[in-house]
């Protein structure tokens, strides 16, 4: 555990020391290059890999129940009799059911913004990893779907903890070439929860009786304990230490992070340049409450995390939760239903891994993948929505979800990890935290109503589109296209104090990656 050693800029450094460190932080964090920082960071990178897999349970746990739905036991065992003889959970509780989880998150994510300030990162996540077990117990014996959805609600606090507090701890522990990797390594974490929820979805079809529900929930008791224990000794974030003046401990921070043998990373001067940014934000806006997040230069910031996160919905996450029943009510089998869902979960694993965090990313930045991403996205579901106007046919119910699955892998190559990636590093440093969680607490509210939304839209009981769906979403997805053009800045190559810089300038989104300021010039600044 790190000692409270406070220090103050006074105590430790003069004013030219302090502009001398930064200026030279700022250029070996960009000579470093991304193997460079790959060597001199290793433990980083791995103490936030292990961290980050704590949203394996976010992405299980978000998308479990609406896998359920098409498991014949659980609308046995929970639905409604149909005119044909068959069970189906209505549509206002599978709206009920899915935002349970999201309902709970509103009250996690506000929890994160403090608690994760107040305490750090790791005692943040060791609570939510304490609570959860205790809360799956609910889910587990859930006699009716009152008491399930208690049990959603209560379980999504935990999931709103993991959420913020991952990704912010991600791009806080490594420089500037490896931070796309660790923050959508959160995203390919989520992805993984989302293929093992499809693939015991899949094993349980021919499970007989409450067992067949049972086990994927009981599941979710796996992976707390050794998420707990990489937490329990992983090394605080030296950026929160810092914002708590605590220099001598981030140093002692920044040493576990990095590796002794693959060369000399200099702590004092990184130290500098996380102070100097640091006090230089404390200057501009003093206070660290969830209103400052809407003051000043930080109303662009946060308002930017905000559209991301919610723009999530318009390239269809929430179509996607309801892919096997989508898939059903398209016409196909369940068993082939969970066999596509699965597909495309693995596709969506390997685009985000291997495509987005060690090739396009780094290369191509994040606003040009955001962009081309949505707007072909909007294509295939413009296509799907067109598919659908025929009499219902089985060869265009595969075509349907063929293009749904590549839906997904667009989407998880070009659009969910560049949100992880570029809503954890526009933030300023002192509000990180809570800008995150004010992105993720608007992103819920929104996503409840689409839950509601695309539940009425699907449901054979209810409105029944089915596949013409795609329209909605298509015309939706016109929208975020034309915003993330006008507003999502790059952030490729930039620090965090580069970026302070830009922002406080009021640089223009479309500028962001052309304007190249001087090491020199960022120290003199962020100094006055």
């Amino acid at each position: 555990m790190e000692s409270k050693n406070i220090v103050t800029l006074d105590q430790k450094i003069s004013h030219s020391d302090l502009v001398a460190d930064t200026e030279e932080a700022i250029k070996e964090d960009h000579e470093l290059g991304f193997f460079r920082s790959v060597q001199l960071y290793p433990k980083a990178i791995a103490w936030s890999m292990a961290i980050c897999a704590a949203s394996i349970m976010d992405g299980y746990d978000l998308h479990v129940v609406g896998l359920l739905f098409a498991v014949p036991a659980f609308r046995t065992a929970y639905g409604d009799p149909q005119p044909d003889g068959s069970r189906q959970i209505s549509a206002p509780w599978q709206s009920g059911l899915n935002n349970g989880s999201n309902i709970g998150q509103l009250a996690g994510l506000f929890l994160a913004g403090l608690l994760s300030e107040r305490l750090g990162f790791r005692k943040t996540l060791m609570i939510a990893l304490v609570l959860t077990p205790f809360l799956i117990l609910i889910q587990f014996f859930a006699p009716s779907l009152v008491v399930l959805e208690i049990g959603q609600i209560l379980l999504g606090i935990p999931m709103g903890l993991f959420q913020t507090t991952t990704i912010v701890y991600a791009a806080e522990v490594a420089p500037t070439s490896v931070r796309p990797m660790l923050t959508s390594w959160a995203s390919q974490m989520w992805v993984l929860g989302q293929i093992l929820a499809a693939v015991v979805g899949r094993s349980v079809l021919g499970v007989r009786g409450s067992w067949a529900y049972r086990i994927p929930f009981a599941v979710q008791w796996f992976w707390p304990i050794p998420v707990f224990i990489a937490v329990f000794f992983a090394p605080e974030s030296p950026w929160w230490l810092v914002r708590q003046r605590r220099l001598e401990d981030a140093k002692k921070s920044l040493r576990r992070l990095t590796s002794d043998k693959a060369g000399v990373v200099n702590i004092d001067k990184t130290v500098a340049l996380m102070l100097v940014t640091t006090e230089h934000e404390r200057e501009l806006n003093a206070s660290r409450s969830y209103a400052a997040c809407f003051k000043g230069t930080d109303f662009r910031r946060t308002s930017i995390v905000v559209a991301l996160y919610c723009m999530q919905i318009a390239a269809g996450s929430t179509l996607r939760a309801y892919a096997t029943y989508f898939f059903e009510q398209a016409g196909l089998a369940s068993d082939w239903s969970f066999n596509l869902s699965i597909i495309t979960y693995v596709l969506s694993f390997v685009g985000t891994v291997v495509t987005a965090s060690w090739f396009l990313m780094p290369h191509v930045g994040r606003r040009t993948l955001f962009i081309w991403g949505m707007a072909t996205l909007n294509v295939i579901y413009f296509i799907i929505g067109g598919l659908a106007i025929p009499a219902h046919q089985s060869s265009l119910s595969w075509g349907i979800a063929s293009l749904l699955v590549i839906n997904g892998f667009v989407a998880y190559v070009c659009i969910e990890p560049i949100v992880f990636a570029l809503g954890s590093e526009v933030p300023s440093m002192l509000l990180r935290s809570k800008s995150v969680a004010v992105g993720r607490l608007i992103y819920a509210v929104f996503n409840i109503a689409a839950n509601v939304l695309t539940t009425y839209q699907i449901n054979p009981s209810a409105w029944n589109w089915g596949a013409k769906t795609g329209f909605f979403w298509g015309g939706f997805g016109l929208l975020a296209l034309v915003y993330s053009y006008l507003a999502l800045p790059e952030t490729k190559d930039k620090t965090f104090a580069e970026l302070d810089y830009l922002f406080e300038h009021k640089v223009p989104a479309r500028k962001f990656a052309k304007t190249q300021v001087h090491p020199s010039e960022i120290a003199a600044w962020a100094q006055r």
